[in-house]
């Protein structure tokens, strides 16, 4: 060993390094074009090019590192030509990344990503190196919106397919909200109650009343649960998008359905009825619709009765509009009240040579004898 040259004794102390080589070495220098230049414990320094840095292009080396930081790279080539190592942090990083990667995948983990192209078919996302497609069936993206205007965006999504071997990588973002769905879906009947209250949105309207999305379920909101008023359509009472609340009328959890009524809908037109009326008292009513049995009247806001064509009046009639017209007013009087079933039965007839007699040849009388006194007067004046 005493005849070995100072070089010779050198070259045993420096480790042996070798391509394809994952080596660790402190940064020695970081020149203005992004270069680092790293002490390995080798016979020659090691070089990292700018673009032999990171798989992003926005990574500024002088921004994430300094002189004295340890750095890990793949030896590319013992001689770049310059007399230095030639490295690749980013190869390095990218075999890390790789068994990240694989290891978030076999455990079915979510991925936030930022998209760094769209296509007409779909997003991709980078993850520190690996591209990842998500076709446009899989990005839960609306009909409304643009492939265009996710770009640069965070998404989060799961890796559904992946083939090492042809670099296939399937992302889907409609797993995660289909799974979130159904978590929702599940709380909620495992919590529904008839009685409880829910905000929820206006998705659609129908004759027969609208359809309320609470939390991605749907509910029918009958037209009988939205108002007492038998005028009134759905349309009249909600629009579609507008944000209400419902409270659970009835719900079926094995099919899924749910029947709700508005909280707007008002009290009971029936217990003020029964408040207000009894069996023999007189109403003022409104023609509502003539059959041929007889005349549908409202008596107040969401309680009709029915005057059968045989207690309209006292002289025989083929047809209720012998006598009646629609949005006519009458005095009737209530002969029956079946609150068990909400029907009430009165009658006009009984009133005919009455002073509650209809309430339209009352009007009539008293502008006949208007007229006759308004007559009589120019005729005083005309003798006078």
């Amino acid at each position: 060993m005493e005849n070995m040259s100072f070089e010779e004794l050198l070259n045993q102390t420096l480790k042996e390094i070798r391509v394809g080589q994952t080596v660790t070495g402190n940064i020695v220098n970081i020149n203005s074009q992004g270069e680092i230049f790293v002490d390995l414990g080798y016979k020659a320094d090691g070089i990292i090019p700018r673009d032999e840095f990171s798989y992003s292009e926005n990574d500024d080396p002088t921004k994430l590192y300094k002189v004295g930081d340890r750095i890990t790279a793949d030896v590319v080539k013992l001689n770049d030509g310059l007399g230095n190592v030639l490295l690749s942090s980013k190869k390095a990083n990218s075999k890390i990344a790789k068994q990240e990667f694989e290891s978030k995948v076999k455990n079915n983990c979510t991925f936030t990503e930022k998209v760094t192209s769209v296509n007409d078919k779909g997003l991709i996302v980078d993850y520190r190196g690996i591209r990842i497609f998500i076709p446009l069936s899989l990005s839960a993206i609306p009909r409304d919106k643009k492939t265009e205007d996710y770009k640069g965006k965070e998404v989060t999504f799961r890796v559904i397919e992946y083939d090492e071997p042809s670099r296939k990588v399937i992302g889907s973002i409609k797993v995660l909200l289909d799974e979130a769905k159904q978590v929702r879906e599940t709380e909620f009947w495992n919590n529904v109650e008839v009685g409880k209250m829910y905000k929820g949105t206006v998705t659609s309207l129908s004759s027969y009343g609208a359809f309320v999305d609470i939390d991605g379920i749907q509910g029918l909101l009958h037209i009988s649960g939205m108002t007492w008023d038998r005028d009134k359509k759905p349309s009249d009472i909600v629009q579609v998008g507008q944000e209400i609340k419902v409270k659970i009328q009835e719900f079926d959890k094995e099919n899924k359905r749910l029947k709700l009524e508005y909280d707007k809908k008002g009290e009971n037109p029936w217990n003020l009825f029964v408040e207000k009326y009894k069996v023999n008292d007189i109403a003022t009513v409104k023609v509502s619709n003539l059959t041929p049995f007889g005349a549908f009247v409202k008596i107040s806001n969401g309680v009709e009765g029915l005057v059968h064509i045989s207690q309209i009046s006292e002289k025989r009639i083929a047809k209720p509009e012998e006598v009646l017209k629609v949005g006519q007013k009458v005095n009737a009087k209530i002969i029956n009240i079946d609150l068990e079933n909400k029907k009430v039965e009165l009658s006009i007839r009984e009133l005919e040579g009455t002073s509650n007699e209809l309430i339209e040849d009352i009007q009539n009388n008293n502008m006949d004898n208007t007229s006759n006194n308004a007559s009589n007067n120019v005729s005083e004046n005309v003798e006078a």
